[in-house]
């Protein structure tokens, strides 16, 4: 228990260390723009500290609430991410911005609704996982989930946002994989997801256009590739050790979107290559810690709201670096706990409650965990308890 509890002190101590760097860096990368657009050099970072100070609170509730209960209202919280969803195309409640309809705006407060959803559709998973691992080797046993990600991810897509229908398609394939799902079945996902992503890339002219633009951003260097060349100007600039903390000079209306999505690359610029490095490992103890407590969670539902929890984090981490970096066409998805976005802040936050939450209740009994190709939580000396659903 002493070695549990010393896990969550660290994850927490990691989780508010990158969420005040996140302020910082973002008060450095949108103090000029801010100023210039908004009047205020603090716009976004007030912003990100509402998110901060609810997500404190959100981190609180779900790290006291007992992970066991998300059983009995997992078809609610299924539910209430598809309504969320679908109110964002309601008129006069769903926000437009940049060509797409992704917040629903109540008394001047803003609310991202995939940011909810991602999580939403890990609890319903994780239940159901949680029940039915035994027919997870069969195609009719992971419908359900299939289904449930599927809606999810058409709603999310018409807004549309592929970034964030990427990651939560990536995390419903990493929780069945580690649900114990087939190869066969793998492969059949795998293949039509891959064609689908072709398909929504050549339907649509200005995502063909990124592609393009990300192959050789030099061939339209003041449009579709603008924004991924200044990227790698900030990052290229840095150096070693950086230009120095609010020194960067691609924050001065640059590269779009400094605050956000490309917060890395100004994190690269100013604190240069070993900055981003230690930031980047921050992340991966987060990630490793993460995956103790799933792999010592005294019970099924547990192990995989742990892991689904720790895929989203790795997931959107790696697409967002991938993009700032040019290892991948260019999409927006912030950076977790570090990227502007009060919605995104908060919703990570009350998702490392339920990490947490779950390392609180690890046994003195540890289970054993045999590893196999697919199935990482099969039991290996007594059988792992399941959750009651009467």
């Amino acid at each position: 228990m002493q070695k549990t509890k010393y896990i969550n002190l660290v994850i927490i101590f990691l989780t508010l260390f990158l969420c005040l760097f996140g302020m910082l860096m973002i008060y450095s990368a949108s103090s000029y723009s801010s100023e210039v657009l908004y009047g205020d050099a603090f716009h976004f970072v007030k912003k990100q500290f509402f998110g901060f100070v609810l997500g404190i609170a959100v981190f609180f509730v779900t790290y006291f609430f007992d992970y066991h209960k998300y059983y009995k209202l997992r078809f609610w919280i299924l539910g209430l991410s598809i309504l969320l969803l679908v109110l964002v195309f309601v008129p006069g409640l769903g926000i437009s911005a940049n060509g797409a309809r992704r917040w629903i705006g109540v008394g001047g407060i803003n609310l991202q609704s995939s940011e909810v959803a991602k999580f939403g559709f890990v609890v319903f998973t994780a239940c159901y996982l949680s029940k039915n691992f035994v027919k997870t080797k069969t195609f009719k046993g992971i419908l359900p989930i299939l289904l449930a990600g599927g809606i999810i991810c058409l709603l999310v897509m018409l807004e549309p946002n592929m970034s964030v229908t990427m990651c939560i398609g990536l995390v419903m394939i990493s929780m069945l994989v580690v649900g114990g799902i087939s190869f066969k079945h793998f492969l059949i996902l795998a293949f039509p997801a891959l064609a689908l992503v072709v398909v929504l890339i050549v339907i649509e002219p200005y995502r063909f256009d990124r592609l393009i633009a990300f192959i050789n951003p030099w061939a339209n260097p003041k449009e579709e590739g603008y924004q991924l060349i200044q990227s790698l100007y900030s990052l290229g600039s840095g150096g070693l050790f950086g230009v120095g903390l609010f020194n960067s000079r691609q924050k001065y209306l640059f590269l779009p979107f400094a605050e956000s999505d490309f917060i890395f690359a100004i994190i690269g610029e100013e604190l240069g290559f070993v900055g981003a490095t230690l930031i980047v490992l921050v992340y991966v103890v987060i990630i490793a810690l993460g995956i103790k407590i799933s792999l010592n969670a005294k019970d099924r539902l547990g192990a995989y709201l742990s892991s689904g929890i720790i895929f989203v984090i790795a997931i959107q981490l790696l697409i967002n670096i991938a993009v700032v970096t040019g290892s991948i066409p260019p999409t927006g998805i912030p950076m977790p706990f570090v990227s502007a976005g009060g919605t995104s802040l908060s919703v990570f936050m009350g998702a490392m409650g339920v990490l947490c939450n779950v390392g609180k209740q690890h046994e003195n009994t540890v289970v054993s965990v045999k590893y196999n190709k697919w199935q990482f939580f099969k039991n290996k000396q007594k059988k792992i308890k399941t959750i009651d659903n009467k």
